[in-house]
């Protein structure tokens, strides 16, 4: 790397690399660093450099037959020119002295004009014809920050119902470009979905699902291909009406005591499921958030005994569902049996199966409509039940407080104070 002093400000010259012929004419490039520091302008160098060689790369790769990559190609060399890339229809309505910038960027000093350069900043590059199969592919890729930090179980769970809806509609409609989905197709899809609830007794919630998730995927691939007008459908009238959602009820204080906690009655329950499902009983807690628990949030050495449920290798529900719960009853000595937690279910999704079968088959169902989900809200309902403030209820259940937030959490020993009356 050779740094020149040309007046007051320091030049970097280096010999293009031979690799990029296709894409720069020149043998040697001259860069002012626009500094009269020596010391600045080989950190800047340095830098600049990188950013040359990562442009002629998106040249490069702008040279593909595959449409894919020529239009990442182009997005990625506009994104390096300071700017965003658009289609040419959109560069068309830009303002008038950002269009004239774009233009003037395009040209060489020899007066010609780079083709990749303006492919990058005019729009040059046709959508390719993606898929719908492809399109939810891409998706991933978009939005891959929603999974940033969550379990691979947690990942499975959140992309399920997407990979369910694209499946369905292509099952429906056949695959396609996703640009050319219509509102005819879409309606094709509704009155598919209506045949498979008659058929199969399913709820138009399981349809509307698959509506939401269809097109919302569809809508954000094409917002970041900067072709959302090129959307061909229209989503009026396509939702089926929604039946009442089932509430989960919850066990009776009795059922719990008599049936549930009944010597040997959760005997054949295997250790590790029989001890999340009796620290739920005493905390209110998610299912998921009482098998995730680790070593690190099982505190048993504390003042007052606890668990803290807390972002880990999983993310929470919501950030209200971070909050620290004390051990009482049945509950605390279930987490003694198994200090470290319960590896067996950490990332596993069977463990309300494995439980509600259980219980099912060994009729501790209190009825047909009750499943382990039941003792969070028999857990939340003894709260109610004992005038306990909305607050502190709050933050057992791990909810929001609807109102703004004033002072600080209640202490873990005025909490066990108020739970100890209500503990089985």
């Amino acid at each position: 790397m050779k740094l020149l002093r040309r007046g007051s400000a320091f030049h970097l010259r280096r010999r293009v690399p031979l690799r990029f012929k296709e894409v720069e004419p020149r043998e040697h490039v001259s860069i002012s660093l626009h500094t009269d520091s020596e010391k600045t302008a080989k950190e800047k160098a340095a830098v600049v450099w990188a950013e040359m060689i990562d442009a002629w790369e998106a040249k490069l790769d702008g040279l593909s037959d595959v449409g894919a990559e020529r239009l990442a190609a182009a997005k990625r060399l506009a994104q390096r020119r300071g700017r965003t890339y658009y289609p040419v229809e959109q560069v068309a309505k830009l303002p008038l002295q950002e269009l004239l910038q774009r233009i003037e960027a395009v040209v060489n000093r020899k007066g010609e004009v780079d083709r990749a350069e303006a492919e990058a900043l005019l729009g040059g590059v046709p959508v390719p014809a993606i898929g719908i199969t492809d399109a939810l592919e891409e998706f991933w890729k978009i939005e891959a920050i929603r999974f940033r930090g969550n379990s691979e179980d947690q990942v499975r769970r959140a992309k399920n119902p997407r990979i369910k809806a694209i499946t369905n509609f292509i099952a429906a409609v056949g695959e396609r470009p996703y640009l050319e989905v219509t509102t005819a197709d879409l309606q094709t899809f509704k009155r598919w979905w209506k045949q498979k609830i008659l058929a199969e007794g399913l709820t138009a919630n399981s349809a509307n699902k698959d509506f939401s998730y269809l097109t919302s995927t569809l809508r954000a691939v094409a917002t970041d291909a900067g072709v959302l007008d090129k959307i061909q459908w229209d989503t009026r009238g396509l939702a089926l009406p929604q039946e009442e959602p089932k509430i989960r009820k919850p066990f009776s204080k009795a059922w719990i005591s008599d049936k549930l906690l009944a010597p040997g009655a959760l005997a054949g329950l295997n250790g590790e499921a029989r001890a999340i499902l009796l620290g739920m009983i005493n905390t209110g807690y998610r299912p998921s958030e009482g098998a995730g628990l680790t070593a690190a949030q099982i505190r048993l050495d504390a003042n007052v005994p606890h668990i803290s449920i807390e972002p880990g290798n999983r993310t929470l529900k919501t950030a209200a569902s971070s909050r620290v719960i004390p051990l009482l009853g049945v509950s605390l000595e279930a987490f003694r049996a198994f200090p470290k937690g319960f590896p067996r279910y950490a990332d596993n999704p069977s463990f309300s199966d494995t439980v509600n079968k259980f219980l099912r088959e060994n009729g501790l169902l209190e009825t047909e409509e009750h499943t382990l989900y039941g003792l969070r809200h028999a857990f939340e309902d003894r709260l109610l039940a004992a005038g306990i403030d909305e607050r502190i209820r709050r933050e057992l259940m791990g909810h929001s407080l609807r109102r703004e937030r004033y002072g600080e959490v209640a202490s873990l020993e005025h909490m066990a104070a108020l739970l100890k009356p209500l503990a089985l």
